[in-house]
């Protein structure tokens, strides 16, 4: 259409009419004479609106959830953070509470052996000395260690001291093959040398060939001079196999240690020996045995006979 000067006045009629609808509508409320007019253009474009709405619908609805995922995804994550500093906090309690038990156990062997110890960590395995079984541990010379100190456990003997710095020194394990210590059978205090093995039980050459010696029995440190490089009265382990002696001067056993040397955690070096050898008191307690189930006799005793003496057989008098 042209921009003609009819065309401008047409514009202007028109929009004066619908002003004047919408007032009369205004004014007209429920009853307005255009009310009917509106409820079919309801009807009309009604369900169009409604295919529109649905249309649109979804992706209001997918940048609702896209919003809502975001929120969902951050509270996750919070609660991902919180669960695991939680875990954490329980592993290192459970962590804390397995060293205390360690640390309560190595201070009653230290006391049944009346061992002045060094309480001490273990910060690493191996050492560039180019052992094949040791550990380093966070105790020096700083703290009075020395070398050929006696290191034990709650358990037993752990080694003994070969390197020492100012804050930190090297023990080679018992299992270690250049590990050699004496060693004193329980009771019989029949005498031996137990070598390591690695991850295999400690090999103890018997100084007697006739002794007597069984799987089950228990040795411990026969000691050193002058207490270096082992005290006595140490836990060593136990008998678990006997070779048979053939008449040889010695006698081999196998002895398994009561320490775990791939589990070391806490560790005590002896820094004062005691006074008197402490013979088996370090040993633990023997395992009790299975209780005798016990038996019960029944003996029947055969009745009485009657006063008047025995009745016949066909049951007369």
């Amino acid at each position: 259409m042209r921009d003609t000067r009819e065309s401008r006045l047409l514009l202007v009629l028109l929009i004066a009419i619908a002003f004047a609808l919408i007032t009369v509508d205004i004014r007209g409320g429920e009853e307005s004479p255009v009310d009917g007019a509106r409820r079919a253009a309801a009807t009309v474009f009604g369900p169009v609106e409604n295919g529109v709405a649905t249309a649109v619908d979804p992706i209001g609805n997918a940048i609702g959830a896209v919003r809502d995922s975001g929120e969902r995804h951050d509270r996750l994550a919070v609660l991902e953070r919180e669960n695991a500093a939680l875990k954490q906090k329980l592993g290192s309690d459970d962590r804390n509470r397995n060293r205390a038990r360690a640390l309560d156990k190595m201070l009653k062997t230290a006391g049944a052996g009346q061992y002045g110890i060094k309480g001490a960590e273990v910060i690493a395995i191996g050492a560039a000395q180019g052992f094949s079984w040791t550990i380093t541990i966070d105790v020096g010379s700083n703290d009075g260690i020395q070398r050929d100190m006696t290191v034990l456990n709650g358990d037993g003997l752990v080694g003994r001291v070969t390197t020492v710095g100012p804050d930190a020194a090297t023990v080679l394990l018992a299992n270690d093959p250049d590990f050699t210590v004496g060693t004193r059978l329980e009771k019989t205090d029949e005498l031996g040398f137990a070598n390591g093995q690695g991850d295999r039980p400690l090999r103890v050459q018997m100084l007697n060939g006739k002794a007597k010696v069984k799987a089950g029995d228990r040795l411990v440190t026969f000691g050193s001079q002058a207490d270096k490089p082992f005290v006595p009265g140490v836990p060593v382990g136990r008998v678990t196999r006997v070779d048979p002696s053939g008449g040889d001067l010695t006698r081999t056993v196998y002895v398994r240690p009561y320490v775990g040397f791939t589990k070391l955690d806490i560790v005590g070096v002896v820094v004062e020996a005691p006074r008197k050898d402490p013979r088996d008191m370090v040993l633990p307690p023997k395992p009790a045995g299975p209780k005798p189930t016990p038996t019960v006799t029944v003996t029947v005793t055969p009745s009485a006979p009657p006063a008047d003496g025995p009745v016949p057989a066909d049951g007369t008098p």
